[in-house]
């Protein structure tokens, strides 16, 4: 079936909520859209210039992703050295050489639905959940994780422990978004449908929410999210973790109590080519 026909198949199988559970057709519906997830046909996030923020929320796959784990029963499996346990729907999955994927012995996972571009590094122990989109020659380093439905961009770097959330549910809302040639350093978290834009620098142990103001001190202005809008991290920003007085209560620094600090994101300034510099060294490790 053409894609309209399998969007139409899923919207009616996630409709029927438990009565799906014992049709074949919806299993079919299902298979056929992992499969799309896997080849990179379809995304449950895609570039749209004519959306607001550039990328337009594809709910419908997102409600198939849904109806795999409703059609799903435990099942265990053997995959080389690993042993899982999960629903039979969303088993591990396998590469080979032909593939392009390069993945490092140790303890690495990539979930069927998820989609791997060729190029892509894989350093153990790491972790890709079903519905993501992990585009062309980037690395997904040690003990980073890219959640459910999350979109990677070309020439990513996810630093180690570097933590990329997922959402499924609700199915319209945005998942985190880390566009092209983006820098995400160590022990960093981006969560709650954060879009960072293109050649950004994401500093070690910078964390980014729904509800964290981000300042930028270049331009003298606070970004934050806005209704439906996540917050949005520049093109070419380079964010390191800052702190910020509390002013007022006991946590006031001029008061006796407490004098306490509130963790506090900044732009410090805007990729150049001193920065570019300092990124070219996972060129070496291809």
């Amino acid at each position: 079936m053409n894609l309209t026909q399998l969007e139409q198949e899923i919207a009616r199988h996630f409709a029927a909520g438990a009565a799906a559970s014992g049709d074949p057709a919806a299993m079919k519906a299902f298979l056929e859209l992992r499969a799309c997830l896997e080849r990179g046909e379809v995304r449950s996030a895609e570039p749209d210039a004519a959306a607001p923020t550039g990328w337009r929320v594809n709910a419908w796959v997102k409600q198939g992703i849904l109806l795999g784990f409703r059609l799903g029963a435990l099942e265990g499996s053997n995959a080389g050295v690993l042993s899982f346990v999960d629903k039979h729907t969303f088993p591990p999955r396998l590469f080979s050489a032909a593939d392009g994927v390069r993945v490092v012995a140790g303890g690495s996972a990539v979930r069927s639905g998820a989609y791997v571009a060729r190029g892509v590094i894989c350093a153990p122990p790491m972790w890709i959940n079903t519905g993501a989109y992990v585009d062309e020659e980037t690395m997904v380093d040690s003990h980073a994780l890219v959640g459910s439905c999350a979109q990677i961009g070309k020439r990513v770097h996810l630093s180690a422990a570097a933590q990329i959330g997922g959402v499924l549910e609700p199915v319209n809302a945005s998942p985190v978004i880390i566009e092209d040639d983006v820098l995400v350093g160590g022990n960093c978290g981006v969560y709650e449908g954060t879009l960072v834009r293109k050649g950004a620098v994401l500093a070690a142990g910078t964390i980014l929410t729904r509800g964290t103001p981000l300042f930028d001190l270049v331009n003298g202005e606070v970004l934050r999210a806005s209704g439906e809008t996540a917050l949005i991290v520049p093109e070419n920003a380079v964010v390191v973790p800052g702190a910020r007085a509390v002013g007022k209560g006991k946590g006031h620094p001029q008061s006796e109590a407490w004098g306490l600090s509130l963790y506090a994101p900044a732009i410090v300034k805007y990729r150049d080519d001193k920065t570019d510099l300092s990124t070219t060294l996972e060129d070496l490790l291809r």
